[in-house]
């Protein structure tokens, strides 16, 4: 069984073109097949000012009505998707792009509500891999963004983050899949103010002592459950950490386990 590494990157690598330039070339040069998802960055909301629509944030997230859709299929989708594959092309990395849509490879339900309306806003029922598998197999790369769709004609945005968790475990039905969370910084710190202090392994016994003194916190805790997630979807290794992880085993992350 081949090995896929599963790799999703944050805003902060894609709003940095020297950094987002150095990842590209270093991803392409990555031995065997491999599957890049990414976020929005700041480009959804700088648009979203621009044409005057309203950016609503509840407790970090965003609501997205029609317009706020509109504008992040044409970043997501477009501008961001289509760059990476361009510069993925300029690497030798031969690549594609894709929204859930695309081979009807992620549907979504949309988010009913309960406290707050998201709006077009997507929770993942169904991952279908027949397409980007056959694109794995003969060696191309799929590029995911972070929009998926219910089936039905409409489109849905949709967290990265899961997005990501839910690909690795469909793709585990094929392959030994290996998940990496990259990010410009190291994210799980004993201290948020020592970057040398990584945490390099969590698992289900120490994640709850990690949550009770306030360690692993806030914006970190969506990110957890989508680890735990794949790791209990048959996922064989989960990674948290800088982008160096991928390319220098000297670099300190964070491993998860069950």
């Amino acid at each position: 069984m081949k090995t896929l590494k599963v790799v999703k990157i944050g805003g902060n690598i894609i709003d940095n073109e020297k950094t987002l330039q150095t990842f590209i070339q270093q991803f392409a040069q990555l031995e065997g097949p491999k599957v890049l998802v990414h976020g929005g960055g700041k480009l959804a909301t700088q648009l979203s000012k621009a044409m005057n629509v309203e950016v609503k944030m509840v407790e970090g997230r965003r609501i997205t009505d029609a317009d706020t859709l509109d504008i992040i299929t044409m970043v997501y989708g477009g501008k961001i998707n289509k760059n990476l594959v361009a510069l993925l092309q300029a690497s030798n990395c031969n690549a594609v792009g894709f929204t859930g849509a695309d081979g009807n490879s992620i549907v979504s339900v949309k988010r009913p509500v309960k406290t707050v309306d998201y709006g077009f806003v997507g929770d993942v029922t169904k991952v279908n891999i027949g397409i980007p598998s056959l694109l794995l197999n003969t060696g191309v790369t799929p590029v995911f963004c972070a929009i998926t769709h219910d089936g039905k004609g409409q489109l849905l945005n949709t967290n990265a983050d899961t997005i990501t968790s839910e690909l690795a475990i469909a793709f585990s039905e094929e392959f030994k899949v290996e998940l990496y969370y990259c990010f410009e910084k190291s994210e799980v710190l004993e201290d948020v103010n020592d970057e040398s202090s990584v945490i390099q392994n969590i698992n289900s016994a120490n994640y709850k002592t990690l949550l009770e003194n306030g360690i692993i916190a806030d914006g970190m805790l969506p990110k957890m459950k989508n680890c735990f997630h794949a790791l209990h979807g048959n996922v064989s290794k989960v990674c948290i950490g800088k982008t160096e992880m991928l390319f220098n085993e000297n670099v300190l992350y964070t491993t998860l386990t069950l």
